[in-house]
């Protein structure tokens, strides 16, 4: 792939923002205690963040999984999309907050199988909808059943795919710089798919 494209719109704060758009950061500010950079570029489009914030919002509270699950699926999601800043954000939250095994969060970093009874067909299962874009065979649905999920829980998956598009690709088109405390998660070996 050639150099990636990288929008020239700027980062913006509470100052440099539109009405809508300062509200939407200070409110990120308020509930964070810091505006992410992510945020500070969809604010460009005030409509993208906060479509972001409601359907991450829904995700999380009606999805359907508990947390260290949701950090799974959504690590997953950046991962097999290449979102340096996404991986980076959602292995802080798993490591410090989500309760998600360590030998699990360090095989999806670094690509490995995850061995764990629950764990491991779920990260599965969310890797097979984005590679297949959700054309998922029988096979892969009823090993995701029998591990004790739902079809509903597809749908939560679905949700958590549409919620990272958003995020991945802004960061990607925006090459969003990884802020404190998340830098430690970058991952060395990054790269642009090919094409």
């Amino acid at each position: 792939m050639k150099t990636p494209a990288r929008l020239s719109l700027p980062m913006l704060d509470e100052n440099t923002a539109d009405e809508k758009a300062a509200r939407l950061l200070g409110e990120a500010r308020q509930k964070l205690g810091m505006v992410p950079n992510m945020y500070a570029n969809m604010a460009n489009l005030p409509a993208l963040l906060e479509s972001y914030n409601f359907a991450y919002e829904r995700f999380r509270k009606e999805g359907g999984f508990d947390p260290a699950e949701q950090e799974v699926i959504l690590l997953t999601i950046s991962r097999e999309n290449q979102c340096h800043y996404c991986v980076a954000a959602h292995s802080f939250l798993a490591d410090y907050f989500s309760g998600v095994p360590r030998e699990v969060l360090d095989a999806i970093r670094e690509g490995r199988p995850v061995e764990h009874p629950r764990l491991g067909p779920l990260h599965r299962f969310v890797q097979a909808m984005v590679r297949n874009r959700a054309w998922v065979s029988e096979e892969q649905t009823r090993a995701f059943l029998q591990a004790g999920y739902t079809e509903k829980h597809i749908l939560g998956i679905v949700l958590a795919i549409a919620v990272k598009t958003i995020s991945n690709y802004s960061n990607h088109l925006f090459q969003t710089p990884v802020e404190a405390p998340f830098d430690v998660y970058v991952l060395e070996t990054h790269s642009t798919p090919s094409s």
